[in-house]
């Protein structure tokens, strides 16, 4: 699996600041994301939580629900140790175990009752990479458990998506104190990411064992889905 990003100690640290600047409204991502799980799982669900480091959703789903427990995955170790960081600091170390690595990195043997992965995919450079992930994480779900994913997604043949990177930008320089410049060259980095469109993501998503596609959540090309292992 290719990452196109690196996220060594120094990003880990920036992490917070800078994902509520690139999409502003990701708190609620991270709120909606916990209330779509929590209609379907049980109460005492294990989570598997793919693309946990910043901890910010693990620290959501375990706030507002005591009696599950998570499996937290993800392959920058610095990101991970910040995740765990802020959630032993909170809730001690029987909530969550962590893993350094992908979903494959996960044992198959007990099945999950819920899963995320939240801003993973379009680091994933291949849409067949990106498929495998989605394989993967299905192989560890029990059938009818929920999975919320989200990523940036865009046609770049769309007008739409140009429109979109320009009011990206401009929420930037409003909110940033850096220069046009900069945000311009942040915005090039952001643009090589490997972005697939919303039909696309759908589609991978069936194809990967996944039902009951609902799209729950969009700002900019930043894009949510929940659905259930068939």
């Amino acid at each position: 699996m290719t990452e196109r990003l690196t996220f060594d100690a120094d990003t880990a640290s920036e992490y917070d600041r800078g994902i509520r600047r690139t999409l502003p409204t990701y708190d609620g991502l991270v709120r909606l994301s916990n209330t779509a799980l929590r209609i379907r799982a049980r109460e005492n669900a294990e989570v598997l939580v793919i693309g946990a480091g910043g901890g910010n959703e693990l620290l959501e789903f375990a706030e507002h629900n005591p009696t599950w427990a998570f499996t937290a995955v993800d392959p920058s170790e610095p990101m991970l140790n910040e995740a765990r960081a802020k959630v032993e600091g909170r809730f001690g170390t029987e909530r969550a175990d962590f893993v350094v690595g992908s979903a494959r990195d996960v044992s198959v043997e007990n099945l999950f009752d819920a899963a995320s992965c939240l801003l993973v995919l379009h680091f994933i450079e291949s849409v067949e990479e990106k498929l495998t992930l989605l394989r993967e994480i299905r192989l560890r779900l029990k059938p009818g458990a929920p999975f919320v994913i989200a990523s940036m997604a865009g046609d770049r043949n769309d007008p739409s998506f140009d429109e979109l990177f320009g009011l990206w930008r401009q929420s930037w320089i409003d909110r940033s104190s850096l220069s046009e410049t900069q945000v311009l060259e942040m915005e090039n980095t952001v643009r090589a990411l490997s972005f697939i469109s919303c039909d696309e993501i759908e589609g991978l998503l069936r194809e990967a064992g996944f039902g009951h596609i609902t799209q729950f959540f969009q700002t900019t090309f930043f894009t949510g889905w929940m659905c259930v292992a068939d």
